[in-house]
């Protein structure tokens, strides 16, 4: 089933933020739907920075590709600002549809952007966002790769600013708008009051951001369709490595800490070594 083909129905479609292949194979193993590729869990893991705008667009579109090869669930990928102008976001487009990515988020943040939880941003031109997205959609290679409009002007010049803004992406042929960080469920409620019969509505879930974590089932009762939580897995992760690598270094042993982990067999199971060594064994010939 198609990402398009999945927002046709009723009910919400959580996608959990993913980094690389085995987040991605422990996501789809946990039964869900589609994945979110995180600009910001990137920047968080591969570089050990904050997501200000250091990733790089081939450094999206190597992730992108690996996770596409490990498995087959719609991943909708963080395109950042496009990482320039409207040509720039074409290439993006291009790269990240080869790369397997089912839809792009593009937002109207200058750049280098910065993660849309955190204070002092500032937005390009209302009309220069929607080119952004009007020449995306020209570049596009199928019509079931979707654009993602996302707005952060809530944080900026208001409600009632990134609404207008929104719409305007909507009419230059956004296929879901994500309006960043509405603050209170009045705004969540004015978010979906404008928009939710007409196009799939995104909401984030950021741990400690701007928005009441919300959960996914009362985010569709609100009018959303989508709901990502992005950044969880790495501070789930690096919560647990802060304890293990503390342990490590206190005993000098992996023992106090072996009930939270897998041993060595149990991470070959998750990551399907058997399955993989029987089918290269297929391929052996003995003549």
């Amino acid at each position: 089933m198609t990402l398009k083909e999945r927002l046709a129905r009723d009910t919400i479609l959580t996608a959990p933020g993913v980094y690389d292949g085995l987040t991605a194979a422990i996501a789809a193993e946990a039964g869900f739907e589609a994945l979110y590729l995180s600009g910001a869990a990137v920047a968080y893991t591969r570089l050990g920075r904050p997501d200000i705008g250091l990733t790089s667009v081939t450094e999206m579109a190597d992730t992108m590709t690996l996770i596409a090869d490990r498995v087959e669930l719609p991943v909708i990928i963080d395109a950042d600002t496009g990482f320039g102008n409207a040509l720039n976001a074409q290439r993006t487009m291009r790269l990240y549809e080869r790369a397997g990515a089912s839809a792009l988020q593009i937002e109207d943040q200058t750049y280098p952007k910065r993660c849309g939880h955190l204070k002092d941003k500032s937005l390009i031109p209302v009309g220069e966002m929607a080119g952004k997205v009007a020449a995306m959609a020209d570049a596009r290679q199928s019509d079931e790769t979707l654009i993602v409009a996302r707005t952060d002007a809530i944080a900026v010049e208001g409600l009632n600013a990134a609404l207008d803004r929104a719409e305007r992406y909507l009419e230059a042929g956004a296929d879901v708008l994500f309006i960043e960080a509405p603050q209170d469920r009045a705004q969540m409620e004015a978010v979906t009051k404008r928009f939710g019969e007409r196009v799939p509505l995104l909401a984030n879930m950021v741990e400690g951001g701007a928005t009441p974590i919300t959960s996914a089932r009362d985010l569709q009762a609100l009018g959303f369709s989508i709901a990502i939580f992005p950044g969880g897995i790495v501070r789930a992760l690096a919560r647990t490595a802060q304890d293990y690598y503390a342990s490590l270094h206190s005993n000098g042993s992996n023992r106090p800490f072996s009930d939270r982990m897998f041993d060595f067999d149990g991470l070959n199971n998750v990551i399907g070594t058997g399955d993989m060594l029987a089918k290269g064994a297929g391929y052996e010939h003995d003549d």
